[in-house]
């Protein structure tokens, strides 16, 4: 009974802390008593989530010695899954601290629509910035389901990401 109740309280925590707040408060709907809490100092409302940017210039970027491009991941994603895997590509949208971990999306111009789009989850405080040319070394997992709509056919994990000076 405990597992599931768990898992709903994660995915909804999941679903709030990606999908954003506004940046508008909520207006008031009727006078209510003041309480200890109401004379505290507002809370700064969090940002939203980056979307992903077409904006990213994904030319020039080599594929890892020793490495795969994302569209090989997603052709060889049966024979990866469970194994380590090191791509180079640049990232194009962050999330960081949901459920404990640091989400990106990362392109290297590889793959058609759909294949060509890889998301990493890292640890650490270090998030890279959109636009970041990284070296990411990680576990292929499939078919990862988060609950609450958030499906992965193919994900990183775990992923050790660095991030590369300009022109590698």
């Amino acid at each position: 009974m405990l597992k599931p109740t768990l898992a709903s309280l994660l995915a909804l925590t999941f679903a709030v802390a990606v999908s954003g707040c506004s940046k508008e408060p909520a207006a008031p709907t009727a006078a209510a008593p003041e309480t200890p809490a109401a004379s505290m100092p507002a809370a700064e409302p969090h940002p939203t989530p980056a979307a992903p940017t077409e904006a990213v210039d994904l030319s020039g970027i080599a594929k890892a010695d020793g490495g795969k491009t994302i569209a090989e991941v997603f052709a060889e994603k049966d024979q990866l899954a469970g194994q380590p895997v090191v791509f180079r590509g640049k990232v194009v949208k962050t999330n960081p601290n949901i459920m404990g971990k640091n989400w990106l999306h990362v392109r290297d111009g590889s793959g058609a629509e759909g294949a060509n789009d890889l998301t990493v989850t890292t640890g650490g405080t270090t998030v890279p910035n959109v636009g970041d040319t990284v070296l990411v070394k990680g576990t292929v997992v499939l078919n990862k389901d988060f609950g609450m709509g958030y499906q992965y056919d193919v994900i990183v994990e775990d992923a050790e990401v660095t991030v590369e000076a300009a022109g590698m």
